[in-house]
């Protein structure tokens, strides 16, 4: 398994080593000012395509659950709904973020947080032979398999990311 062997590991890192899947981390430099996935696919030089950001939304019968979509897309709130068997799905305030999961804004990781939350993945993770996900720190990826993330985080792939209107991307 390949590491940056400056980073010290994570607690999503140290899940991936306990379930003995590959990966790689790797870190860029945090703007705080730019905390965007599609920034961080830049810094990565990674296809904006191939890093998934970790939104934290609460569904009215499910509660807390969590959408991997790809940096520059937006989430589809009714196909997250319709897909995790709730009628209705919002973002959950910024304030409650880390409280819920263990995890800052900009560092959210559908690994090994605070509860094992439902994690829904854009199916569009499958396209790519690896993605990045965060590794549960600002400026902090893992790049592993789409389906060893979908194993670690008891994940399901479903359609849920809309084209960003900005950048005309998924």
């Amino acid at each position: 398994m390949a590491h940056d062997k400056k980073l010290n590991k994570t607690n999503a890192a140290r899940l991936l080593d306990e379930l003995g899947i590959d990966y790689s981390m790797s870190s860029a430099e945090v703007d705080l000012s730019d905390l965007s996935a599609v920034t961080m696919a830049a810094k990565l030089g990674a296809d904006p395509a191939q890093v998934f950001k970790t939104l934290v939304a609460r569904g009215d019968k499910t509660g807390v659950i969590m959408a991997c979509i790809p940096a520059a897309a937006e989430l589809d709130l009714k196909a997250l709904a319709h897909f995790s068997g709730n009628k209705r799905v919002e973002m959950v305030h910024l304030k409650e973020v880390q409280p819920l999961t263990g995890y800052m804004r900009g560092g959210c990781s559908p690994l090994a947080g605070k509860k094992d939350y439902p994690v829904f993945i854009d199916e569009t993770a499958i396209l790519h032979e690896r993605v990045y996900v965060s590794a549960g720190l600002r400026g902090v990826q893992l790049n592993l398999a789409p389906d060893d993330l979908l194993r670690a985080c008891h994940g399901q792939y479903c359609a849920i990311a809309r084209l960003d209107e900005g950048t005309g991307e998924l």
